[in-house]
């Protein structure tokens, strides 16, 4: 498990016949993982990447995301939408032989065309094994440390997507971590208030983080920092995320919530 950083809160009372001051409550807990961290300088610099990857790597930060993550070797990870598995490469040699990654995606048969590409690639790496389960429904066969999902939780309310319910993915999320383990999501911005996109053809692919946040908090997570490494000003939240003019560099928040201890 990661190394965290927790700020002592209790305050003893002063003797006498006053009652006990009232106790602040303590900050969350900060995961201390450094982007200069040789296990994830060894995960960026990894020679199976492809070019492709690398040449994404200037506008996805991926040491600074690792990091945020708090990942360490050893660590057990599970990755919602892998996709074309960009961060699965890179978790496996992060979380170390003694690691576990499991991309997941949904079960034969109902798994689209755009989740199949992780399977070979999740082949490559002994430590790597593909979870299927619904994502309204998500199990793994131990408790993980980290689960993490980037530029997909917009995805669920698309109806034609058939994703499931994000309640209940971020309940069964709740439930696969280990006390004091982090949930991770990465998405494209909305514009505050902006309604809930459930149209897949007329969509922007686009959340707005308050909901995000809310949706997580209710499902019993404690939210636990933020990165603006992939905050993009320039971006108006008004332009489909696949836009030739955006499409690359939109601005996306991400955000730490924490499994109480």
């Amino acid at each position: 498990m990661r190394h965290l950083l927790i700020a002592a809160a209790a305050t003893l009372a002063l003797a006498g016949c006053n009652p006990p001051a009232q106790q602040d409550t303590p900050p969350p807990a900060q995961v201390a993982v450094s982007p200069d961290a040789a296990n994830i300088v060894a995960a960026v610099a990894d020679p199976r990447r492809p070019d492709a990857d690398r040449e994404r790597d200037a506008a996805r930060h991926p040491a600074e995301t690792l990091a945020f993550a708090g990942i360490e070797e050893g660590d057990k990870v599970g990755e919602i939408f892998p996709g074309g598995g960009y961060f699965t490469r890179l978790f496996a040699v992060a979380v170390g032989e003694n690691g576990r990654i499991y991309p997941t995606i949904r079960a034969d048969g109902v798994a689209g065309e755009y989740e199949l590409p992780i399977l070979p690639i999740a082949a490559e790496y002994p430590n790597a094994v593909m979870a299927r389960t619904p994502y309204d429904a998500l199990a793994y066969p131990e408790p993980l440390d980290v689960v993490f999902t980037a530029q997909n939780y917009h995805d669920m309310p698309l109806t034609a997507y058939e994703l499931g319910d994000r309640t209940r993915m971020n309940a069964t999320a709740f439930a696969a971590l280990k006390p004091g383990g982090v949930y991770v999501i990465i998405d494209h911005a909305a514009n505050a208030g902006a309604a809930v996109e459930t149209d897949a053809q007329t969509a922007l692919h686009r959340i707005d983080p308050a909901l995000v946040r809310a949706e997580v908090e209710a499902a019993g997570f404690v939210f636990d920092g933020e990165s603006d490494v992939l905050r993009n000003a320039a971006d108006t939240h008004t332009t489909s995320v696949f836009d030739p003019s955006i499409r690359g560099h939109t601005d996306q928040f991400m955000m730490r919530f924490r499994k109480p201890e």
